[in-house]
C-alpha cells in the first residue's frame, strides 16, 4: 500500500527570510491510519501541516499527498483533505453556521437541494441542528468546533488534518469529538492527522505517533513505544500521559504490573491484582 502522505526532509523560507526544516525521520502516513503530531511551540508542527495542506511549498525536499504535489495541486487536494484549524474563528466565515457549512458544496457547484440534505445530515451526525440558524460569533468554543468540523467533512474527504481541535474544550465536548473521530476513522476510513498538546487524550487518537523537536522529526512509533521514551520525551519538553506516569512510578518502586496506556488497560490490570488478593464479592 502507497502512503497517502509523504514528506521528505523540508525546508521553508517565510518573506521575513526566517528559514524552517524539518528532517529526521521521513513523515509517512497510510490509508486510514490515525496520526498525532507532537512537539513543544516551534517544533515545527504548523509548518509541517500547512506544506500538506498546500498552503506553503517547500523550497526544499518533497511532499506528496494522495499521489499529487500540495501546492501545485491545491484545488483538486481541497476536495479530498479537510481540515479544522486552531483558531476556527479564523474558518468560519458564513453569516449562519448553516451558510458556513453549504459554502463548500455550493462552491463546487452542488446544487442547493442536495446541499441542503448534506448540511442536515453532517449536522444531526454532530448534533449540531439547533445551531444551523444561529450567528457563529455568539457561539461556545465547543460549538465552533463543531461546527468547523462540520464543514471540514461536509464532502468526506480522504485525509482529515486537526490543528489543536481540543483546545479551549470542556471534557464532554473533548470526548464526543473524539468519538466522533473515531467513529468515521473506523467506518469511513477516514486519514486523521492531529497535533495536539492534551498528552492525556493521546493514546485515544493514534495509532502512531511523530514526535518533532528542534526542527527535526526524532521519534516515530505507537502510543505505548513512544510513551516509554522518556529520555527523547524530555529533550522535546514533552511528558508521557499520567496515567502511564503513575504505573511507570510504582514499578519503580519494585512492581512491575505493566504500563497501560488507556483506562481500560489498567482497569484489567488492577482488577487482576485485586483478584488474586480478594475474593470477587
Amino acid at each position: 500500500m502507497n502512503p497517502v502522505v509523504k514528506v521528505r526532509c523540508i525546508k521553508h523560507v517565510y518573506p521575513d527570510k526566517t528559514e524552517v526544516s524539518i528532517c529526521g525521520l521521513d513523515f509517512s502516513v497510510d490509508q486510514a491510519e490515525r496520526i498525532v503530531i507532537l512537539g513543544p511551540n516551534g517544533a515545527g508542527k504548523t509548518t509541517l501541516l500547512f506544506h500538506i495542506l498546500g498552503l506553503l511549498s517547500p523550497t526544499e525536499g518533497e511532499v506528496e499527498v494522495l499521489g499529487m504535489e500540495p501546492y501545485k495541486d491545491f484545488k483538486k487536494l481541497r476536495r479530498e483533505v479537510g481540515v479544522v484549524f486552531q483558531n476556527v474563528d479564523e474558518q468560519i466565515i458564513g453569516p449562519r453556521v448553516y451558510d458556513d457549512i453549504a459554502f463548500t458544496p455550493l462552491n463546487d457547484g452542488k446544487d442547493r437541494e442536495e446541499t441542503d440534505k448534506l448540511v442536515k445530515n453532517i449536522a444531526k451526525q454532530l448534533d449540531i441542528e439547533e445551531l444551523l440558524d444561529k450567528i457563529p460569533h455568539y457561539l461556545s468554543g465547543g460549538q465552533k468546533k463543531k461546527v468547523a468540523l462540520a464543514g471540514a467533512l461536509i464532502n468526506q474527504p480522504k485525509i482529515l488534518i486537526l490543528d489543536e481541535p481540543f483546545d479551549g474544550l470542556d471534557p464532554k465536548s473533548k470526548q464526543e469529538i473524539i468519538d466522533y473521530l473515531n467513529k468515521l476513522n473506523r467506518e469511513l476510513g477516514i486519514t486523521l492527522i492531529t497535533t495536539t498538546h492534551d498528552i492525556d487524550l493521546v493514546p485515544q487518537i493514534a495509532d502512531t505517533i511523530y514526535v518533532l523537536s528542534k526542527g527535526e522529526i526524532v521519534l516515530k512509533g505507537n502510543p505505548k513505544d513512544v510513551f516509554s521514551n522518556t529520555e527523547i520525551l524530555k529533550d522535546a519538553n514533552l511528558d508521557a500521559p499520567v496515567l502511564m506516569e503513575l504505573f511507570k512510578r510504582i514499578s519503580n518502586r519494585g512492581y512491575n504490573i505493566g504500563t497501560p496506556i488507556s483506562i481500560d488497560e489498567a482497569e484489567e490490570i488492577l482488577v487482576k491484582i485485586l483478584e488474586t488478593r480478594y475474593y470477587k464479592n
